[in-house]
């Protein structure tokens, strides 16, 4: 690897013609690649993304070699807030494979990280962890869980898909359930402007069918569950769940067996421990995709990283992914 290489952000223009054609192999899954590099182009355009999201690049001389996306989030740690940023699409071109230059963007972005008064970073890995384990990453609890859907009690509850009218409820739900967890990264306005663009973009399920299910009491949200319906799966893929209190706790697994339907098995992530309680008893394992790592960069970080590693709790919801 040569001496003269520079990390910099990438523009839009350059990104969406030098790198999103190198992956959308990987990435773009159904869509096409003006589908691809449009929804890519939206992100970047939100609200979220004009403020908290970059694309960046490692430069050797004039050769883009290796690229990533950044995210800014917080993590609330006890009552303490850790500035995070996010590692996503980490991508090295194959005619710059095996020189080391992924590597070296990563910990020059740790560096700038650190430079900059960032607490931690953190990623979801899809390789080998070690790679990112060298570098200073810590592997968090990562498992998924599988529930029979005939399991569930056959409750009698009145449903409804989830509408526009929806989200603030939804976000009280969740914002109650936040109040019960020791950590949890923090929601603004724009995270929620950002994840609910993702949810249109089916990024996270592009072979299932996106459902989204409310139960409400009088005109409030009591309940609510984020997911996809994946008949080739045999699933409903479950992303996240909240709920107003013990009552509206009790109809999880009953509203779960709706968006389920005719279909066998409710999958996904392992919900986090506040909420874990509302569902039966599952079938759970180490998912061996999206492993959850984080490099602590502050002191504050390293200690919440050995309390929270120590715990031996799953701490995201898979709308987390980045």
């Amino acid at each position: 690897m040569a001496v003269n290489v520079t990390l910099r952000s990438i523009d839009a223009a350059t990104y969406a013609a030098e790198v999103l054609p190198l992956t959308a192999e990987l990435w773009a899954g159904e869509r096409s690649l003006h589908g691809y590099v449009e929804q890519t182009a939206q992100i970047a355009r939100c609200g979220y993304g004009r403020r908290h999201y970059r694309t960046v690049g490692l430069y050797d001389g004039a050769s883009l070699v290796a690229s990533f996306k950044r995210y800014e989030r917080t993590l609330r740690a006890g009552s303490q807030r850790l500035r995070a940023t996010g590692i996503g699409a980490v991508f090295t071109p194959r005619e710059f494979r095996g020189r080391g230059y992924a590597s070296a963007m990563l910990a020059m972005e740790l560096d700038r990280s650190l430079a900059d008064g960032v607490d931690l970073a953190f990623l979801f890995s899809d390789i080998e962890p070690r790679f990112y384990t060298s570098l200073g990453f810590v592997t968090m609890p990562s498992r998924s869980m599988s529930l029979r859907a005939d399991n569930l009690p056959a409750t009698r509850i009145e449903v409804a898909g989830l509408d526009g009218r929806d989200w603030i409820g939804v976000q009280r739900c969740f914002e109650l359930g936040e109040r019960h967890r020791p950590w949890a990264f923090v929601r603004t306005p724009l995270v929620w402007e950002w994840l609910r663009l993702r949810m249109r973009q089916a990024s996270e399920h592009r072979a299932g069918i996106e459902t989204n299910l409310v139960v409400r009491r009088r005109r409030a949200i009591a309940a609510y569950v984020l997911g996809a319906r994946a008949p080739h799966e045999d699933a409903y893929v479950l992303d996240e769940f909240g709920f107003a209190d013990g009552e509206a706790a009790a109809v999880i697994p009953a509203l779960l067996r709706s968006a389920a339907g005719d279909l066998r098995r409710i999958t996904g992530w392992l919900p986090v421990e506040s909420a874990r309680e509302a569902l039966p008893r599952a079938s759970v394992r180490k998912r061996t995709k999206a492993l959850f790592m984080v490099a602590p960069l502050s002191a504050a970080a390293k200690r919440w990283v050995k309390e929270a590693a120590a715990a031996n709790t799953d701490g995201v919801w898979s709308t987390d992914h980045i």
